[in-house]
Parts: structure tokens; sequence; C-alpha cells
């Protein structure tokens, strides 16, 4: 096959008879050219498949391109692609395309791909962020490239962020089932030293505490290795002399390997679970879980881009959405009075708030 050479500015001008100057306003500042004039330029540029080169035109004019970047973990994480298809639906609104790259979860790559954005001059650039250490994003902010994170704040970086409830969801959760007379409530979360599972767990934690509950420690199982099946961790959990008679899991994929472990065992509902995530088969499988709404999330994301690319300059935000807990049956469950709970206990325990 032989490929044809691509059309220019220059090509498009002479077919449709006016100036190369006519031609590139119609796709910079078509307002300012007359429809006649606008629809003969666009009719030629068809004719000859021309497109223009917008990294061009961003780099003319000094600044980035109508292009977002949006570095995420996995492709296969619900959560990301729903958050990415909130944010492309403001963007696109607004006349802006998304990029998405990929990190696989781990320091170097989100450095690499920061990277390979920063050199396509993006206007903004949103991050999961993943490595401990974002200051080496400082010197692009500061030359006016936005830098939002999303799920998480970024670290040793003044940008703006944007957050869901994860201390008070998990606190309210854990109440819950202190107050049906669980006292054995597990946590069970991969990774764990993220700033979301960090702040979920601290919720667990108190509302345990609050419940008379203050050591904890054998009813946590906090792994940062993703390569460990989840269903292996809820093995070593439900494997203890004394297993928990409730579980609070950390995200979906460990929700998932509770359900498994729990089949598996023939737990026959016994065994109380609320889920932080919410996933496609929760309401058929009867799983209450702790929700949110991502494409909200990505849509708020967006609209602070477009805030942010207009004014770098303006005051740094972190915005916190709202989380819910939808009860499904799973996160309901009395304990079982042969686990070791004390009936009387299936009244609102000492110290814990009614919400």
């Amino acid at each position: 096959m032989t490929v044809q050479q691509r059309a220019t500015l220059d090509d498009v001008a002479r077919l449709a008879g006016v100036s190369s100057k006519t031609v590139s306003r119609v796709f910079t500042q078509r307002e300012l050219v007359a429809p006649q004039t606008v629809e003969r330029v666009l009719g030629a540029a068809k004719r000859l498949r021309f497109r223009p080169n917008t990294l061009a035109q961003g780099l003319r004019r000094g600044g980035g391109t109508k292009t977002v970047g949006f570095i995420i973990g996995e492709l296969s994480n619900p959560f990301y692609y729903k958050v990415a298809a909130g944010l492309e639906k403001e963007l696109s609104a607004h006349g802006y395309s998304l990029v998405v790259a990929t990190t696989d979860d781990t320091e170097e790559g989100e450095g690499r791909v920061a990277d390979a954005l920063l050199a396509q001059r993006v206007g903004a650039l949103l991050l999961v962020p993943v490595g401990e250490d974002q200051s080496y994003l400082e010197g692009e902010r500061q030359l006016g490239t936005p830098v939002i994170s999303i799920d998480r704040p970024a670290r040793n970086l003044a940008a703006d962020s944007i957050v869901l409830e994860n201390r008070t969801a998990v606190l309210e959760a854990t109440r819950r089932l202190v107050r049906l007379g669980h006292r054995r409530v597990a946590y069970v979360c991969n990774p764990a030293s993220v700033y979301t599972q960090v702040e979920r767990l601290g919720g667990y934690r108190q509302a345990m505490a609050e419940g008379g509950v203050a050591d904890t420690s054998a009813w946590e199982v906090l792994r940062d290795d993703l390569s460990l099946p989840a269903l292996d961790l809820m093995r070593e959990l439900m494997d203890t002399p004394l297993p928990p008679t409730a579980i609070i899991t950390g995200n979906n994929r460990m929700t998932i390997g509770a359900l498994q472990a729990l089949r598996e065992r023939g737990d026959d509902g016994r065994t109380a679970l609320i889920g932080f995530d919410d996933f496609d088969t929760a309401d058929v499988l009867g799983v209450s879980v702790i929700s949110y709404d991502p494409l909200e999330l990505g849509r708020r994301a967006g609209r602070l881009a477009i805030e942010r690319i207009a004014d770098p300059s303006g005051f740094i935000q972190q915005i916190t959405l709202p989380t819910w807990i939808i009860e499904r049956g799973t996160g309901e469950r009395l304990p079982a009075p042969e686990a070791g709970a004390d009936p009387t206990l299936i009244a609102p325990a000492r110290g814990i708030p009614h919400t």
C-alpha cells in the first residue's frame, strides 16, 4: 500500500479559496470567521482528510494542549474506569479530550507515565498517587500545569485533591456491627499503606475502641503485596483460633475474596460482612457495602481541572465526597451465640453513638 502524504493547512486554503491565516482561524477562533467561510473551509478540510495539529497549536501559544492526562493504577479495576468515565464526560463538554495511562500500581510506573504525559504538554495532569513522594511534579506545577490528585492526596506537593469520606464511612460501618453485638470484627485490606486504607483502618479502630475492644490486632489482616490472592488472605483470617463474627473489607477485591472463603467453609450466613466499594453483583448476592458515586468523583475532578486551567493561581482545595452504607443482608447479621457473642450486647453498646 502506498502511503499518501497528509494534506497541509495551505492545501486546505487553496481548495477553499481563502488565506492560510483564515483556515487557521477557523480551527482556533471560529467565532471570528463568517459562517459561509467556515462551512467552505470545513468542507475543503473534510475532502482532503485534513486534521489540525492541536499539539503544535498549544505549543505555539506557549501553553498546554486541549488534552488532560489521567494516571491510574490498572485498567481492570472498576473504580478507575468509572472515575475515568465521569472525568471524560465533564472534559468533553468543555472541548478537552482525555488520555489515560496506567502505572501497574508501582512508584516507578507513576514517574514514568507522568513524564510521558507531561512531555506531550497535557493541559492538566490528574493522578491516583501510588508513590510515597510526588514532589517531582512541583516544578511542572509552578510552570502552570494543574496537578490534581484523586482518591488520595499527593505527598510533598501543593496540589488539589478529591477524596472520599474514608474514615467516617468505616467508623459508621463498624459501629453498626458493634451495636448488633459483634466484638470480633475483622478488618482486611491489601494494600494497607495507602492513604485510603490508613484512613479506613483508623475509623475501624476508633469504633472498636468505643465498643470496649482496644486491641484488634488478632482480627486485622493488613498486607502490601498485590500479588497475594484475596482468598488466601481471607483463609488466613478464618483459620485463626478465634475467627471473627463480622468482617469489614477495605476494597471490592477483598470483598470477593471474603465471599469465596465464607462459601468454601460453608459459613451459611453466620458471619456478617460489609465491603468498601460496591460492585456489579453485590445486590444479587445480598452484600452490604459502603458505597459512593465514582462517576461524580470523576466529574468533580474534571470541573476542578477546567477551573485550574483557567486560573492556576487559585487556592489549593481538598474536596471530600460523601459515602453511604447500602444494607443488603450480610451486614445486618447478628453474631451466632455459639461464636461466643454475649446476647445481652445486642443492644446499643456502651460508648457507641447512634448516627
